[in-house]
């Protein structure tokens, strides 16, 4: 009798433990009765809340779902716009579970497999925004309308999955790596070509700057050449007068002077040979003079 109770014992401890279960804050949980979702009076699915809660032993299952918000940041796609231009597209989705049956018999109740069909969903809803818009228009001020109109049919196509989609985020618009090099090439070939075009217009001015230089120097030369005649004119006008009132105040003197100075130049170098006659008038004022 007494092990009989020892034995009912444990088997009602044990029944105790394995029909508590404890759902932990930011998460809900499903009961699987016989490999079903377990469905209350309303024939809707039990959801229990965080807590300690109940379960009919041994043939109960508990699906633990986190209800927090999720963040799917894949990595980026391409989309091709109306142009038929591709465009790498960088985005992200804000979800979370609310309907945690729904859930787990659509998406097994896991969240990779569950983001990999909401990633498809969302990523046919951006393709249809991509492809009804051009490049101009995404750049320009589209983009806002293009994330709501992505939202509404996301929100739409994810219902089936019981989750709701709280936004959708276009984080960066990039070309793909091909077409940003050709961009960049053709980009470098006109800047190229303005560049050229600036350089040639430089060495316009230059060429016209400098030939206005030459000519203002040629004229400004041409005026100091003119002005150092007429100074070396006047000059030598005025050396004329002076040796012609010289000359008429006393011719002889003046005579005197000037045969001297030719006498200097002359007989300046020792080499010097020099054949006239003792009669010349060169001689007119050595005549007579008396050798020491």
């Amino acid at each position: 009798m007494k092990n009989f109770s020892l034995v009912v014992l444990v088997v009602a401890i044990v029944m105790s433990f394995s029909s508590v279960f404890v759902v932990s804050e930011g998460e809900r949980a499903i009961v699987l009765l016989f490999s079903k979702v377990q469905k209350g009076s309303n024939d809707e699915a039990v959801v229990y809340e965080p807590g300690l809660n109940f379960k009919v032993p041994f043939f109960s299952q508990v699906k633990i779902i986190d209800a927090r918000i999720q963040t799917l940041d894949g990595a980026p796609d391409r989309f091709v716009t109306s142009e038929k231009k591709d465009l790498i597209v960088d985005s992200f989705v804000k979800w979370r579970v609310v309907d945690f049956s729904t859930f787990y018999l659509r998406a097994r109740g896991d969240k990779q497999y569950a983001e990999t069909l909401l990633k498809q969903k969302v990523n046919n809803g951006l393709r249809t925004n991509f492809g009804s818009r051009t490049i101009r228009e995404i750049v320009s001020g589209e983009r806002s309308e293009l994330m709501e109109e992505a939202l509404v049919q996301a929100s739409e196509s994810a219902g089936e999955l019981g989750i709701e989609v709280l936004d959708v985020r276009v984080k960066q618009i990039n070309l793909p790596q091909e077409v940003s090099e050709s961009i960049y090439q053709r980009m470098r070939a006109e800047r190229d070509a303005v560049a050229k075009e600036h350089r040639s217009e430089g060495r316009e001015q230059a060429e016209i700057i400098r030939a206005n230089i030459d000519r203002r120097v040629t004229v400004m030369l041409a005026d100091a050449e003119r002005n150092a005649r007429s100074v070396r004119g006047q000059g030598d006008a005025d050396a004329a007068a002076i040796y012609a009132g010289a000359y008429n105040k006393d011719p002889e003197f003046f005579s005197f002077v000037r045969s001297l100075e030719a006498y200097k130049q002359t007989f300046k170098g020792k080499q010097d040979v020099m054949v006239l006659s003792p009669d010349s008038d060169f001689f007119q004022y050595m005549k007579g003079a008396k050798v020491q």
